[in-house]
């Protein structure tokens, strides 16, 4: 077979239109004050691009400084420490007073550079829209030639409510569980044990809204994106956090809230070496064969098998620490060191 037979699984398995979740790394690190953040971009330039670093200026900035505070972010994302453009930020919500002259500051002085802009409290739709209309405004009033990527944090009745029009937002790229916020907007009705490392996975209201947020995300080729332990020091319930997340609620991505935590989430994404090597066999006799179907191990695949496979071997590209040297060469010649369509 030579090499421009070899139809790409991105075309081969995907029909046109369909929606595709942006390849976002598996892990959301927030980081709001001043040492931190660049302690996260010195610890992201070790690691690679395997955590994105979000310079949060809702609860990092000080009340009546937010716009200071925005001059820091700003400073970070266009300093030489961004090495690979994975550094977003939060902003406050849309009706802070401070929210337009933020937005403007950012994107008038690095809106280039953002990859991302994460949109906190949303009642619903209609603050979305309100934010990306700002955004968007701000945007052209600087000559910026792309729409910024938005997320949002689903943290309110009102947004799991709207939970599935959110994700059906075509500015949303990502939708975050707030945990923390969810459960205080109860007032007292869901126990403080609801926000713990195991808590939050046994309370059934807060499952809820995390399976309505995975779901939603899913449907519309969105990101979902797990929320914070608090428990930092606690590595394995932070581990099991992840497992269950990942294998049992679905979710892709997941949040840091300190350092030591980072490392711990990629690898709890990342397939293990058995589901690598199983994924890239399969998939490159499947190219071989023109993407017909195959037999492998006494066991018959397809498309709906090579599809998930293919998952996997994207999982393993994105949560490739350091040198990337998790995928087996030949997988990664064949499907990851050319331009995918």
């Amino acid at each position: 077979m030579t090499p421009l037979d070899r139809v790409h699984p991105r075309t081969a398995l995907f029909d046109p239109g369909e929606p595709v979740p942006a390849a976002l790394p598996v892990c959301d690190h927030y980081a709001g004050v001043e040492v931190r953040m660049r302690k996260s971009l010195e610890l992201q330039a070790e690691l690679g691009p395997v955590f994105d670093v979000t310079l949060d200026g809702e609860d990092g900035a000080p009340v009546g400084g937010e716009v200071e505070h925005a001059h820091l972010i700003a400073e970070m994302v266009a300093s030489k420490a961004n090495r690979f453009g994975r550094v977003g930020a939060r902003l406050q919500p849309v009706d802070h007073p401070r929210f337009e002259e933020v937005v403007d500051l950012l994107v008038g002085r690095v809106g280039a550079r953002l990859p991302y802009l994460m949109i906190p409290k949303p009642r619903g739709v209609t603050d979305v829209e309100r934010a990306a209309a700002c955004i968007d405004a701000a945007s052209n009033r600087h000559g910026l030639q792309r729409p910024i990527p938005l997320h949002a944090l689903v943290e309110t009745h009102g947004a799991l409510r709207e939970v599935q029009a959110l994700a059906a937002h075509p500015r949303i790229e990502s939708l975050s569980f707030g945990l923390m916020d969810f459960v205080s907007a109860h007032r007292g009705a869901i126990p403080l044990s609801a926000m713990s490392a195991t808590g939050q996975f046994d309370h059934p209201l807060v499952v809820r809204a995390k399976l309505e947020i995975a779901a939603a995300c899913h449907a519309q080729g969105k990101t979902p994106s797990h929320c914070v332990v608090t428990e930092f020091k606690d590595l394995q319930a932070l581990e099991a956090s992840v497992q269950t997340a990942k294998d049992l609620l679905g979710y892709t991505r997941m949040w840091s809230i300190h350092p030591s935590q980072v490392r711990t989430i990629v690898e709890a994404f990342a397939p293990t070496t058995t589901e690598t090597d199983q994924a890239g066999e399969i998939l490159l006799a499947a190219q071989a064969a023109h993407w017909a179907p195959i037999r492998h191990q006494d066991t018959l695949h397809d498309r709906a098998s090579y599809r998930y496979f293919w998952h996997v071997l994207e999982r393993a590209h994105r949560t490739a620490l350091g040198d990337g040297t998790t995928l087996p060469v030949e997988v990664r010649r064949a499907f990851f060191d050319t331009p995918q369509p």
